[in-house]
């Protein structure tokens, strides 16, 4: 029996924005029903398949907190399965129409959908008991997958104007991790990947430093956070283009310049490995970081030769007039929706064998080569969003399913979970970061740019307002620490990254800034409620219907955002 030269771990990211009674149909809290449908239940099928097969598979799954909230509010749980019951009838009904236009391709597609969403309320209600959440738990407490936590909301780091927010959005969210999962969170997704270093302010005549990013982690901690290639490999970020400079906040200039510091102080000038974890800036010994690898991640993600882009793969845009159903598959390069051809689950089956073959072979392939040119036991990271897989490419889950399966059967490759990596190879180099995210040219553009730049003044007046609240109110109780409170979720709300990076790409332009003005305008009225002292019952009243509608972190506290800065 062969050692392992190398180790593996999928790092699969989870989030959706709050979406609770916030819309239907295209925007709102379907994106929670679909993800659930698409995503989550056959996700967690794969896994305790490949459980009761006694498949020891290892790999890490990001949840995060403002996701978390929602998979596990009765409210959603209630529409949901009135969500699966109604697809499903809805492909009953198709299975009618297209046995009456004697289509007998097509009626047996529509029968495969009612089968389908039978199993997942099935799956839902009876295998998982409706707790989603209680599935992955278990999972974790079995040690065969590591739950990461992130930011609350998923708010923007880096563009965060006081350290207390970054404090708190971290802080609720670790402690949302432990009510959920009974443990405290080892790993973490930073929002958007967008990392940011140590930092000097001006202040007045002073400058104030502003610790990296690191620092708050290993204040919760958290020992290990995910990267995007080029902040570790520091160069161009592949495949996207580089804006100009925008604002005060645009481009941030990456300092490529840090060298990688071996503890003893020794100086390397080579630039970092996406094949090794590396200890960060200000908490070598503290906290890790993983990046993405860019090889098996162009495998999944690339345009020109990606799995999901197969042609008998469903395709995802074509939907039925009368159903919405998904009753085609690609069909080709460049062909018009209008003439694709009608799915083939049988075929595309075959395709995600062959596919996750060849992605086992990568990977055992890129780890036996770099231990054979370096000597060194290698770490690959495959970072991607959870909802690739079953929602935007409908056979990834079982594509997920088969790679696990292989690569456990693998003597040359070490399955293992975020944290299992930096337990069992800790790093051995501290690396300076650059200034970071994954978005437009590795920078902050996606989030602020001309479209969105009207945002952040508005977000960064809050944060102080927030602060002088707490300031002012350091140990309220009763009435008036429920307004706080309140407060406090309204202003996680209004920091979520989702929003601005919504209104960029047009995904959900007036949608997106509807929900910011609508969380600052509840934001603010908290805020006059709270600063004006004395409460009265319509004050109350009001508080009330808020926390009804934006009910996550019951047990937040808004002492959270007292000011950090120069203290």
């Amino acid at each position: 029996m062969s050692a392992p030269v190398g180790t593996f771990t999928f790092m699969l990211h989870s989030h959706l924005p709050y979406a609770r009674q916030a819309g239907m149909w295209p925007h709102g809290e379907e994106w929670v029903h679909e993800a659930i449908a698409e995503t989550y239940v056959p996700l967690l099928n794969a896994l305790y398949d490949l459980r009761e097969e006694g498949v020891p598979y290892r790999l890490t799954i990001g949840i995060t907190p403002i996701l978390a909230e929602q998979l596990a509010d009765p409210l959603i749980i209630d529409h949901f399965i009135g969500y699966a019951t109604e697809r499903a009838a809805r492909a009953a009904k198709d299975i009618e129409r297209f046995e009456l236009n004697g289509d007998e391709r097509m009626r047996n597609l529509a029968r495969f959908y009612h089968h389908w969403y039978g199993r997942v309320l099935t799956s839902f209600a009876d295998r998982y008991n409706r707790d989603l959440l209680g599935a992955f738990r278990t999972l974790q407490d079995e040690g065969l997958i590591e739950i990461a936590t992130c930011a609350a909301t998923h708010g923007y780091l880096p563009l965060l104007s006081r350290d207390s927010s970054i404090h708190a959005q971290l802080h609720t969210g670790v402690e949302a991790y432990r009510r959920h999962f009974g443990r405290a969170p080892q790993a973490i997704w930073l929002p958007e990947c967008a990392y940011r270093p140590a930092i000097e302010e001006e202040n007045g005549t002073d400058a104030i430093r502003r610790p990296g990013l690191e620092s708050f982690l290993a204040e919760e901690g958290l020992i290990v956070f995910f990267s995007e290639t080029h902040t570790v490999e520091g160069g161009v970020p592949v495949g996207m283009a580089v804006p100009g400079t925008v604002g005060a906040y645009g481009m941030v200039a990456r300092r490529y310049a840090s060298s990688i510091t071996k503890p003893t102080g020794d100086q390397q000038l080579t630039p970092g490995t996406s094949l090794h974890p590396y200890w960060v800036g200000d908490a070598p010994g503290q906290v890790a970081v993983l990046a993405r690898h860019e090889r098996t991640g162009q495998q999944v993600w690339s345009a020109q030769f990606g799995y999901p882009g197969d042609f008998a793969y469903r395709e995802f845009h074509r939907k039925d007039a009368e159903s919405g159903m998904q009753y085609w598959r690609i069909s080709g390069a460049g062909v018009d929706l209008g003439d694709k051809d009608a799915y083939d689950p049988e075929q595309a089956t075959d395709r995600v064998s062959s596919h996750a073959d060849h992605y086992v072979h990568l990977i055992e392939e890129q780890l036996r080569e770099y231990h054979e040119q370096s000597g060194e036991f290698g770490s690959i990271t495959a970072s991607y969003d959870t909802e690739l897989f079953g929602h935007w490419w409908f056979e990834g889950v079982d594509w997920l399913k088969a790679v696990l399966r292989g690569l456990s059967a693998r003597e040359a490759v070490e399955l293992s979970t975020a944290s299992g990596v930096i337990e069992n190879h800790p790093p051995r180099e501290v690396l300076s970061l650059p200034e970071s995210s994954w978005g437009a040219g590795g920078g902050h553009y996606t989030w602020l740019n001309d479209e969105t730049e009207w945002m952040w003044p508005l977000i960064h007046e809050a944060e102080l307002r927030m602060e002088a609240l707490v300031t002012a109110n350091p140990e309220a109780d009763g009435d008036l620490r429920s307004v706080l409170n309140q407060a406090a979720r309204e202003l996680l709300l209004l920091q979520s990254s989702d929003w601005p990076f919504l209104v960029t790409t047009g995904q959900a332009n007036e949608y997106a800034t509807e929900r910011f003005q609508e969380h600052l305008a509840r934001y603010n009225q908290l805020c006059v409620i709270a600063e004006r002292g004395s409460l009265t019952s319509e004050d109350m009243v009001f508080t009330a219907a808020l926390r009804e509608r934006d009910n996550p972190f019951p047990a937040i506290d808004y002492d959270e955002w007292a000011p950090r800065q120069g203290y």
